[in-house]
């Protein structure tokens, strides 16, 4: 399932009762599935799309974190990438969405050359990729503005997932040196949070991750490691621009995972971290105080429909969907 983490992300959203923001300052609860109520987490100001454009104008960095196929998610990349263009026309969109070894194919049509269908089928996209991507790309292309295709190659990732890391020692040249050379920074915050989401056994010691679990967590730090690697580099290239990348929350949120090593490797860069949380219907107030620390900027929006109601079958699918089974030849 290539939108790995969307049951992950739903998991991890949910929201209990909480603080909310100053009565006057209250805004409306999101109408439907694509409305979407911003909010700056340092002060709790809720924002329109315009103003947070003009807030994060001289922001390196803007990172967009999502809940894979959520339309009032995909809806505020879209909206906030227009946004910032009219701030800042020298904009660069960087995507989980697609892996660096597909990046001629979505060269080739944002020049041109191939069709939407042909630069899908070529680049091997996302299914939801019409529904929840076209947008953002459809802008770039009309714009002339460069897309990176930022994530780690998906065989690459899965034999990760099987062998370890000592796999990209086996790998040609010409993919290793297409990889960052550190490829597997974390910070234990998020080693403890991936933990968490996979067993539920926050807190478990360092030395229990091991086998394939520590397998399946060196994948992920790969796809981490690999999209600030490609960020940094797109922003080397075209000084003076200004990057948007859009990636599943659970790389983003709390500033772990890619956005954690994204500082690492180039601390000077400013970055901005976006993060989506769920607002029930039957809670009156917004979920804010307790999710504060998710993102610089919060973004409350309905609940998508509950995927599970027993646990064993949820823990299943997750155990399931990071266990990276595949037929990929790893030899």
């Amino acid at each position: 399932m290539k939108p790995l983490f969307a049951s992950l992300l739903l998991t991890l959203a949910t929201v209990t009762g909480c603080a909310a923001v100053p009565a006057d300052n209250i805004p409306a609860r999101p109408g439907s599935q694509y409305d979407a109520v911003v909010v700056a987490a340092k002060n709790d100001t809720p924002v329109t799309v315009e103003e947070l454009a003009r807030q994060l104008a001289d922001t390196d960095i803007v990172v967009i974190g999502e809940y894979h196929g959520h339309h009032a998610s995909h809806l505020l990349q879209a909206r906030l990438q227009q946004a910032l263009y009219r701030q800042n026309p020298a904009q660069i969109l960087s995507m989980e969405q697609f892996n660096l070894d597909h990046q001629a194919a979505v060269d080739a049509y944002l020049a041109g050359t191939t069709g939407e269908t042909e630069m899908l089928e070529d680049a091997n996209a996302w299914d939801n990729y019409k529904a929840s991507y076209r947008p953002l790309v459809e802008f770039a292309r009309q714009h002339q503005l460069p897309v990176i295709a930022a994530n780690a190659p998906a065989d690459t990732v899965r034999c990760v997932g099987r062998e370890g890391k000592a796999y990209l020692d086996r790998l040609p040249e010409a993919q290793r040196s297409a990889l960052p050379q550190q490829a597997f920074l974390d910070t234990p915050e998020y080693r403890d949070k991936f933990i968490d989401a996979i067993s539920g056994s926050h807190g478990t010691e360092q030395a229990e991750l091991s086998g394939r679990m520590l397998n399946t967590y060196q994948a992920q730090l790969l796809r981490d490691n690999t999209m600030a690697h490609r960020m940094v580099e797109a922003l080397r290239n075209r000084p003076g621009h200004q990057l948007v990348h859009t990636t599943g929350t659970f790389h983003s949120e709390q500033r772990l995972g890619t956005v954690a090593v994204l500082e690492q490797r180039a601390p000077e860069l400013d970055i901005t971290v976006i993060s989506p949380v769920e607002w029930p219907a039957n809670e009156a107030d917004m979920p804010l105080a307790k999710h504060r620390h998710k993102g610089d900027y919060l973004y409350f929006i309905q609940p998508m429909p509950r995927e599970f109601r027993d646990p064993e079958r949820e823990r299943e699918a997750m155990q399931a969907r990071f266990g990276q089974r595949t037929t990929t030849n790893c030899d």
